[in-house]
């Protein structure tokens, strides 16, 4: 089986790990690379590199491996409600990469200050959101004990 060191990530981009300048040149944009990627991203259980790269994306026999610097699935848009009603996107998949908007399900980690989501199973149950879309979001947080938001309608 191939195997390449192949990928770093940063909140919203991916690169080869090698990489020395990190920047929107550098990272891959191809959509339908990024679908095919995160589709076949899960857990690395393959006792190999597990302590440098927490997550795998089979291609064939290549094994592509993943390390980022918090959660793999982040969430960059709010897609426009459909008869599915609101989803969130993640990982620059658009309209192929989604999950159902759940605002309630929105939490504010108080440490970092990042907010997250749920997130598929399969890549840790818990992604993200992109700090544009959580500045997006933030009118419509309501505070409670413990300064912990939570959202309690849809924005939009």
């Amino acid at each position: 089986m191939e195997e390449n060191e192949i990928m770093g990530y940063n909140p919203v981009k991916l690169f080869l790990d090698d990489t020395k300048v990190k920047n929107f040149v550098t990272c891959f944009k191809d959509q339908q690379f990024l679908v095919f990627f995160f589709k076949h991203l899960k857990t690395n259980h393959s006792n190999r590199y597990q302590q440098l790269f927490p997550f795998v994306s089979l291609c064939g026999r290549e094994r592509n491996f993943l390390r980022c610097d918090d959660q793999p699935v982040v969430f960059t848009h709010l897609l426009p409600e459909t008869g599915q009603g609101a989803r969130l996107s993640y990982c620059g998949g658009g309209t192929k990469l989604n999950v159902a908007f759940q605002p309630s399900s929105l939490f504010m980690n108080p440490d970092s200050g990042r907010v997250y989501h749920p997130a598929p199973e399969r890549l840790g149950g818990i992604g993200l959101v992109r700090s544009a879309l959580a500045i997006e979001f933030s009118p419509h947080f309501h505070y409670s004990a413990g300064f912990i938001p939570a959202l309690l309608a849809s924005p939009r």
